[in-house]
């Protein structure tokens, strides 16, 4: 298991300054994997179901990862989530291969659906159409990520007599991450995703995702070109891993272990709980 930090591009943690002390010394304390989150914007007032004030600020996920690509040698760079029907598709291949030919390959794709309609209407999507956007966009990218004539006839993208390049140093381009705790978030996982990534409060939470994704191979086939599902897990609430929870979690089959020190509001906070977390069992 591996040891990956969770959060560190929003609130008090996004200065460049504290942006690069702090992905340096995550990469010297050993952690193999920095993700971060998206929102483009948040429901103001706060509905029940966002999890940040709409002032809480928060960083491009894309653009803060090509920061801390030029400031690291060795970790993976993850999306956990980037809200897919959010973006366009042509134009995120573009993105996410521009940001994996400048990392070396590190970039962890991480897309979900997304579900606060606020942020879904102001970028002009309908919260009914995020699913179908979803399962489309990430085909559609692996055609321009993969095909010598890329062409793709949806009903939310359409292209065709186009390239793009570079393509990603990745074969096949940028490890695809699915997230979400649905039933239609694991059967998309398990289809389409080399991994899948969640949350929880403690290794009982996992057992039932786990279980969730178990039933969902069940129900859909898996390319064998995707290999193993890879399991992504971050625990809140509490945000502290002890050592056996962090033992239980390998023993569950856990690829990468996610801390997340961002409700601490100091920078030199954070960087006492990564030191203290580097020391789990993985």
């Amino acid at each position: 298991m591996e040891l990956g930090v969770y959060g560190l591009s929003a609130k008090a943690t996004l200065g460049p300054t504290d942006t690069v002390r702090l992905a340096r010394r995550a990469e010297e304390l050993g952690y193999r994997s920095w993700w971060v989150g998206d929102h483009v914007v948040l429901p103001s007032p706060r509905v029940p179901d966002s999890p940040m004030a709409p002032t809480d600020p928060i960083l491009d996920p894309l653009v803060h990862l090509s920061y801390v690509a030029a400031v690291t040698e060795r970790m993976e760079l993850g999306t956990g989530i980037l809200i897919l029907p959010q973006r366009n598709p042509v134009v995120l291949a573009k993105q996410a291969a521009t940001l994996d030919v400048l990392s070396g390959g590190r970039l962890l794709l991480g897309v979900a659906p997304g579900y606060l309609e606020p942020e879904m209407a102001a970028v002009g999507v309908r919260l009914s159409e995020r699913g179908g956007r979803t399962d489309e966009y990430l085909d559609a990218m692996r055609q321009l990520w993969n095909e010598p004539e890329p062409a793709f006839h949806g009903r939310y993208a359409d292209f065709q007599r186009v390239d793009a390049h570079p393509r990603p140093v990745q074969p096949g381009g940028p490890r695809i991450v699915i997230g979400g705790h649905s039933p239609a978030a694991y059967r998309r996982a398990v289809a389409k995703g080399h991994g899948w990534i969640g949350n929880g409060s403690s290794p009982q939470d996992l057992v039932t995702h786990l279980d969730g994704l178990r039933k969902a191979a069940a129900e859909v086939s898996r390319p064998a070109w995707l290999g193993r599902l890879e399991i992504n897990f971050m625990q809140i609430n509490p945000v502290e891993v002890d050592v056996d929870n962090a033992r239980r979690y390998a023993e569950l089959g856990v690829d990468r272990l996610l801390v997340y020190p961002l409700p601490l509001e100091d920078p030199a906070e954070v960087d006492m709980f990564l030191e203290s977390h580097a020391a789990l069992p993985h």
